[in-house]
């Protein structure tokens, strides 16, 4: 029998993290270490990512063969607010995870934002020069920077706003726009700054793919992916998309299109679509049309 490859997940509580954990338990080949801190249950492991002597515990522990690294603070407001205790999680436990996995022979996948970019010049590509508007873009492109220094050979895969099967409407920064479909009061929603919706079962595949890839042959994949869904959509078109499949009425929004309103708290790139030329070149993408995958996360809630 062969024997099982240790795979670890960092936020395997979170909306990407709990995706990629079920991908892959559907692979009888991985033992999953499912590691969490604040929403830690049977199952999980807890791991506190500011304190390098738990990372350092935890790893070698379990001497996974790859690292599969989610955990962020993944809201720009947040950042903002708490921006030295940010660093802490986005930046410097990303380089300890990396030295730790070096230490074992291990690779780690980070998962970055297209927030890296400034929004200005759509679409970028792996090699485009990162601009990042606001702190949060800030921080992970320096997570980015301290995994890749500790080793060229780890991967970054860059994708945009995420939705899925979520705990609760506010997990997700659209499944939260069903909020303002509820209300059935006049209100306004932006109609300026242009996202990729992305599923996280789409990006949890896209991982899945690149650790089988890189486990076989670990010189064939390394260094900077993209990955986005495929359909431009403005807040305000998103929440038209909703409200139609949930038979729901959206005729109390209407498109906010001033913006002076851009000014007002973390600046937001307008359009950073990302072309996915190396994943596509890998023929590894795959996309769910947002009206399907916004439905199914959506339906329970109704």
């Amino acid at each position: 029998m062969t024997e099982k490859q240790t795979v670890l997940v960092t936020g395997a509580s979170g909306l990407l993290g709990r995706s990629i954990v079920s991908e892959l338990e559907k692979n009888s080949g991985f033992t999953i270490i499912k590691c969490a801190f604040s929403r830690t249950r049977d199952g999980y492991v807890k791991m506190n990512l500011l304190n390098e002597a738990d990372i350092q515990e935890t790893l070698q522990r379990f001497r996974p063969c790859a690292v599969i690294h989610c955990a962020a603070e993944r809201f720009p407001n947040k950042v903002e607010e708490n921006l030295e205790e940010v660093k802490k999680l986005n930046v410097r436990a990303s380089e300890v995870l990396a030295l730790e996995a070096d230490k074992i022979g291990a690779f780690i996948i980070y998962i970055s934002t297209d927030y890296v970019f400034d929004g200005l010049n759509p679409p970028y590509s792996e090699d485009s020069v990162p601009n990042p508007v606001n702190k949060y873009g800030a921080t992970k492109l320096l997570g980015e920077k301290a995994v890749l220094g500790v080793n060229p050979a780890n991967v970054v895969l860059r994708v945009p706003v995420l939705y899925g099967p979520v705990t609760s409407i506010e997990e997700s920064a659209i499944t939260v726009l069903l909020k303002a479909v509820r209300e059935e009061k006049p209100q306004l929603v932006s109609d300026i700054e242009i996202r990729y919706p992305s599923h996280t079962e789409d990006i949890s595949y896209i991982v899945h793919q690149l650790l089988k890839l890189k486990l076989n042959d670990t010189r064939c994949i390394h260094g900077i992916y993209h990955w986005s869904g495929k359909e431009a959509l403005t807040k305000f078109q998103m929440v038209k998309v909703i409200a139609n499949v949930l038979g729901l009425t959206a005729s109390h929004i209407s498109p906010d299109r001033d913006e002076t309103k851009l000014s007002t708290g973390p600046l937001r790139p307008k359009n950073c679509q990302l072309s996915a030329a190396r994943i596509d070149d890998l023929g590894i993408g795959k996309h769910t049309p947002f009206s399907d995958g916004i439905l199914c996360a959506l339906r329970k809630f109704v």
